[in-house]
């Protein structure tokens, strides 16, 4: 399986959102998609799985145009983790992972013994099998991450998408989550392109990491190749210390300050000083 993003260019009424976005994707690869709030990363993400439509350019799966292909067609290829899913219903956990079964049922057919043989699959591979009779809305927000990982895994699909998957999670949670997608790289080779904040999770667990400014890419390459402190001060406007650890075989990314701190600090601190002591 390929992916194959051609010169996306995408708008959102007059304002440009992304850029001339071109990149190839292989079979078992890890992709962490890093930037600034706002630079498009999500908008990336939905394009690839085509629920938006680029003004200029193509997304291409096996050299075929995604466009050219029925929802049905896209969910068996590609599938979506979105960054904050709807909890306004109250469902099992198995009812939740069945969903993403819906590639394969017809319209007006149930679930079959194969859906639930494939759903209990996915559950055990993500752990989430002893939840299966619980409520989403029981579960910590660890497990519900787990477990629309499952929905997600349910549509076996070639290609996963991810928004944020460990955001407002504590740090066990992102470990376990990481861990599990990069085992899904490394065991059944799916193809993984994952939004992510955490630029000390982005270069532990990317294969390739695309560095995203204001909607064009800044770089594209191996971690250590992208996370450079030339990059991080134009990009994120940071001051950075940058090591290699042994045990993890990764970078570690160490913020120190942001950029012009010490003069940001000389207009603040003189005047909140002068209003304690008044």
């Amino acid at each position: 399986m390929k992916l194959e993003v051609d010169n996306i260019q995408f708008y959102y009424e007059a304002r440009k959102v992304l850029d001339e976005i071109s990149f190839k994707a292989d079979e078992g690869e890890f992709i962490g998609l890093i930037g600034p709030n706002g630079s498009g990363k999500t908008t990336l993400l939905r394009i690839i799985d085509g629920i938006l439509k680029p003004i200029v350019g193509s997304v291409y799966i096996d050299c075929r145009r995604i466009s050219e292909l029925d929802p049905r067609e896209i969910a068996r290829e590609i599938a979506v983790v979105p960054q904050i899913a709807d909890l306004s219903f109250d469902l099992k956990v198995f009812d939740i992972v069945m969903m993403g079964r819906y590639p394969y049922l017809d319209r007006i057919s149930l679930e079959r013994e194969v859906d639930e043989e494939r759903v209990r699959f996915w559950m055990k591979v993500t752990n989430t099998l002893h939840l299966a009779e619980r409520s989403i809305k029981e579960i910590s927000g660890g497990e519900r991450q787990r477990v629309f990982i499952a929905r997600a895994l349910a549509q076996e699909p070639k290609i996963l998408l991810l928004d944020e998957p460990t955001s407002n999670l504590d740090i066990c949670y992102k470990i376990e989550i990481m861990n599990l997608l990069r085992a899904l790289v490394d065991e059944l080779k799916l193809t993984i392109i994952c939004a992510i904040h955490d630029l000390n999770l982005a270069a532990r667990y990317s294969d390739k990491i695309i560095l995203i400014k204001d909607g064009r890419i800044k770089s594209i390459g191996k971690p250590r190749d992208v996370l450079t402190k030339d990059n991080l001060s134009e990009v994120f406007k940071i001051d950075a210390k940058i090591e290699y650890d042994m045990d993890s075989k990764s970078l570690i990314i160490i913020p120190l300050k942001t950029i012009n701190q010490k003069s940001n600090n000389e207009l603040i601190f003189p005047t909140l000083k002068e209003n304690i002591l008044a």
